[in-house]
């Protein structure tokens, strides 16, 4: 997918004090950030941010984390954040290859990957989310209880996380094929993704795993 630059993107999430460049200096230091602490919960690749913005809104006693790549994606984030009623969402523009550099051990209790970018190209494996090279940098800071909850309707990348989910030696909660025809819907919080990709009567899958 081809993303079209927005002029002035960097500078307008440096001027917004609730979004950050890559923040290292607040590795374990995230309590003091939000100012409390409750429980903290990230979405990788959060897009346009309607998921990350709902949730931060439903749940009050939760600090939410929402992370993306690319500014031109992270503006319209932004855009949303006056739509959210706590003080509790902070966005970050950075590439997730760097991801246990701003968390510390057990700082983190979920992880959501909602739709990731596949990766087609054999070659490129170890760059998908749920890679077990992923796997390992989540290990890094996720807490002992905690969770990473995945979704996509892209079977051959949902089958490819399943196999690295036993290669890297995590245990599945849950495992649904057809998330909105399962007895697992109740709570789900669909993306942008998710809704256009449910009236095309396309199946979402949906994997909970932990440690």
């Amino acid at each position: 997918m081809r993303l079209r630059n927005i002029k002035g993107a960097r500078e307008r999430i440096a001027n917004e004090e609730k979004a950050m460049e890559t923040p290292k200096e607040y590795k374990g230091k995230w309590g003091q950030v939000f100012g409390n602490n409750n429980s903290i919960h990230i979405e990788i690749g959060m897009g346009k941010g309607a998921f990350i913005t709902q949730l931060a809104n439903e749940n009050p006693d939760i600090n939410f984390i929402g992370i993306e790549k690319y500014s031109s994606v992270l503006i319209r984030a932004i855009e949303k954040l006056p739509l959210v009623k706590n003080n509790n969402l902070f966005l970050i523009r950075m590439d997730a290859e760097e991801i246990e550099d701003i968390f510390e051990h057990n700082e983190v209790e979920r992880i959501y990957l909602n739709f990731s970018d596949p990766w087609p190209k054999e070659r490129h494996a170890k760059r998908r989310l749920t890679s077990k090279e992923f796997l390992a940098r989540y290990h890094q800071f996720l807490t002992k209880e905690g969770q990473v909850i995945f979704k996509t309707d892209n079977r051959t990348l949902f089958d490819f996380t399943l196999g690295q989910i036993a290669i890297a030696g995590w245990k599945v909660e849950s495992v649904t094929f057809d998330l909105h025809n399962s007895k697992y819907l109740e709570g789900n919080v669909m993306t942008e993704y998710e809704s256009k990709f449910v009236a095309l009567g396309n199946p979402i899958n949906r994997v909970v795993i932990y440690q």
